[in-house]
């Protein structure tokens, strides 16, 4: 099995569509008209779900122009928050080929997919022209690359000169190792996780300049509160992906992804930086 198989094997179970229109009618909707309300607890699968990729879209200058490149763009939520907020075009790349097949299948039912494409590839290789893009940004994805400078090259040679990158992801913080499984990862051997030192060395060794990094645990901290809250009122927690994606592990998961989080083993950082060389 490679490497490859192994990172996208965490991820895909087979009936994953199944399993969402099951999800989207115990919660009172039509599967088959779905809203982009209905799909936002399951189609943002990163940090903070949808808040995350309201923030890392308030810091990016898209217009309605623009080519957007989507690197691990999931069931595609974020794909279509950008289309549908700045009506860009996105394409989305992932490794899970289920992914990619759900992400197409959400994005027909919303009426986008004349805006949006996803393509199943690595990330490391993509099928797409130098200087494609105005801008792309990745959410929650560079914890599976060992080579990330290889990624940031990939992504640095796809990009318009001057080209802006947005980055939402999960670095390793000063607390040591995490647990397994966590959403990325189900052991160690499959997560790789750089310091913030070392994602800014690979960025500007890559081409990039780096505008701002900011640690946004603090904000994590408070959106799992709200999330407490929502349940403890009897509500539904506002992110439900994890559990969608990750079935019977995601207790386990969410417990070692907060204890991660407080013991700064793991921080989650958004990244903003500019193409600045050819």
């Amino acid at each position: 099995m490679t490497a490859t198989t192994d990172i996208s094997g965490h991820y895909t179970s087979g009936d994953l569509l199944t399993r969402l229109e099951a999800r989207l009618c115990e919660d009172g909707f039509d599967p088959a008209r779905p809203t982009f309300e209905a799909l936002a607890p399951y189609d943002h699968f990163h940090g903070r779900g949808l808040e995350a990729t309201e923030d890392i879209a308030n810091r990016l200058p898209i217009s309605g122009t623009d080519h957007v490149l989507d690197v691990g763009s999931g069931l595609g939520g974020p794909a279509r928050y950008m289309a549908r907020r700045f009506g860009c075009r996105v394409s989305g790349v992932d490794l899970t080929a289920e992914f990619c097949d759900v992400a197409r299948h959400l994005t027909a039912l919303l009426g986008l997919e004349e805006r949006i494409s996803f393509e199943q590839c690595d990330a490391l290789s993509m099928p797409y022209r130098d200087a494609a893009f105005d801008g792309a940004y990745s959410m929650n994805v560079t914890m599976n690359i060992a080579d990330k400078r290889a990624l940031y090259r990939e992504i640095h040679r796809v990009l318009k000169p001057g080209a802006w990158l947005g980055l939402s992801e999960v670095v390793q913080g000063p607390g040591g190792e995490p647990d397994y499984p966590t959403p990325w990862a189900r052991t160690a051997s499959a997560s790789f996780l750089a310091t913030a030192d070392e994602t800014r060395a690979n960025l500007a060794g890559s081409g990039f300049a780096i505008e701002s990094l900011r640690d946004t645990t603090q904000a994590s901290f408070a959106w799992a509160a709200r999330a407490r809250a929502v349940v403890e009122a009897g509500g539904k927690p506002p992110h439900r992906a994890v559990s969608l994606i990750h079935g019977a592990l995601a207790e386990e998961i969410m417990a070692n992804t907060g204890r991660a989080l407080r013991e700064r083993c793991t921080v989650p950082v958004e990244v903003v930086c500019r193409k600045v060389r050819q």
